[in-house]
């Protein structure tokens, strides 16, 4: 039989309680810890040491009002002000040893995602699931590492948009090769679940650029849809960036930045979905987030 306790708090002491102690492992194991707000000096020390901040700072301030300014442009593209995407960008060239900075794109930013197959497979294919309700995993307002699961209704309205952006390095192994980002969209037409597929062919070899494509339907009810991505027969490399799926004036898609393609979710949040799971994914094909080459 399950026991529970509880403490009374003394009024007039709550704050001092509150600012003291914070909950730890929330849906698992609920417990009480110490909330930490006082370091030591050499706690100061070693952080101050291991923050990329004052090196991202000085690249900034070396920056144009031209180049701030093309910052800032990009930026938009993913939501962000152009000091933040520059110091997420600069970070991540610091920590991979690469020179210099970025050139701003308004095709991609910072990370993105990457399709791969290398030998033996020749085949890849992930899907992003959207039924009408399901639950995404949401930072918590005022906290800075506290994230909860939070349920989401999402009604088909058409027309749906799907677009990316794509750099393809792939190569052809014999005939029926392709490489295709699209959707499937779910049809209730006279009782019946009809099926519609909505493909965008990617070419096996483009420098970066984008792609879009919009589905108006027909007459029935439409209930859902899926994403997906398919590399078959060829070998090489996938980048995307800026993925959408806009219907009822709203991007939908999930991980639309690319940050982490391939999350993997603790149990403590089992009912959020991946971001992208895998349909087919043999020996040497693989999909992550990476930083990309310049």
């Amino acid at each position: 039989m399950s026991r529970t306790t509880y403490i009374s708090i003394p009024s007039g002491l709550e704050d001092l309680y509150y600012g003291s102690v914070q909950s730890n492992s929330r849906f698992i194991l609920p417990r009480i810890g110490r909330k930490v707000t006082a370091f030591s000096r050499r706690q100061r020390k070693g952080m101050s040491q291991k923050s990329l901040l004052p090196q991202v700072a000085a690249a900034w301030n070396a920056l144009s009002d031209q180049q701030r300014s093309d910052w800032a442009t990009a930026a938009a593209v993913c939501g962000m002000k152009g000091w933040n995407l520059f110091v997420k960008d600069k970070c991540y060239r610091i920590i991979n040893e690469i020179p210099g900075n970025a050139t701003p794109s308004t095709l991609h930013q910072a990370l993105v995602g990457k399709l791969y197959i290398e030998a033996p497979a020749d085949e890849l294919k992930i899907i992003q699931p959207h039924p009408s309700s399901y639950y995404i995993l949401q930072k918590v307002t005022g906290k800075k590492a506290m994230y909860e699961p939070v349920a989401v209704n999402e009604p088909l309205v058409l027309p749906i948009t799907i677009s990316l952006s794509f750099k393809s390095d792939l190569v052809s192994q014999g005939g029926g090769s392709f490489a295709r980002f699209y959707a499937i969209i779910r049809e209730l037409y006279q009782g019946r679940n009809i099926d519609h597929e909505h493909i965008i062919n990617l070419p096996l070899s483009a420098g970066w650029n984008t792609q879009s494509s919009a589905f108006y339907g027909t007459y029935g009810r439409y209930t859902s849809y899926a994403l997906y991505f398919w590399l078959y027969n060829v070998r090489g490399s996938l980048l995307v960036d800026n993925i959408k799926a806009t219907h009822s004036s709203q991007n939908w898609a999930r991980d639309t930045k690319c940050d982490d393609i391939n999350a993997v979710f603790s149990k403590t949040f089992y009912q959020v979905p991946k971001h992208w799971a895998a349909i087919t994914l043999p020996a040497g094909a693989s999909y992550e987030s990476t930083y990309p080459p310049d």
